[in-house]
């Protein structure tokens, strides 16, 4: 794991690191937005969506070579049903996905996602997110010359408070 950057949202410090050139930020820390005693729980509430695995599958099928597809399937099928349920270390192992990273620890530890799962995520967790994520390419470019850390992060605070201006 590279260097650690975060940014804080509604008192939550959210963590983003760079793994192989591609943007992860944490899902727990997000998660803690919406219940910070419970973030595990709300990420596997999130996971046990028809449309969320359908679309963790089909951005795996698009961005790994080594992801498992008639895994998926099969959870994609399961996840129809109401007895269904999926941790993001039963996706990760089971599917060989790489878009999520679950690692232990009290500090440190967590869910991480790749940037564009964790866009998903938290417009999921959030319907202010969600109303303003199709401005968010629109908010990068403009704050295009700074650094990527800086537009992710304040992308996120621009899209989370719409009041906050940093363009």
């Amino acid at each position: 794991m590279s260097k650690k950057e975060t940014v804080t949202i509604k008192g939550n410090e959210i963590v983003f690191y760079k793994k192989e050139q591609e943007d992860y930020i944490s899902l727990t820390d997000i998660a803690k937005v919406r219940d910070a005693d419970n973030p595990s729980q709300i990420i596997s509430l999130w996971l046990r969506t028809y449309s969320t695995i359908e679309y963790l599958g089909l951005w795996e099928m698009l961005n790994n070579l080594d992801f498992k597809p008639h895994i998926y399937e099969g959870f994609k099928n399961e996840s129809a049903k109401p007895h269904f349920w999926m941790s993001p270390l039963k996706w990760i192992t089971e599917t060989n996905a790489k878009g999520m990273i679950s690692k232990a620890g009290r500090y440190g530890g967590g869910t991480f996602a790749h940037s564009d799962i964790a866009f998903k995520f938290a417009a999921w967790i959030s319907a202010e997110f969600e109303s303003y994520s199709p401005s968010f390419p629109n908010s990068l470019s403009r704050m295009s010359g700074r650094g990527k850390w800086f537009s992710v992060s304040n992308a996120i605070k621009v899209l989370f408070f719409p009041g906050y201006n940093s363009l």
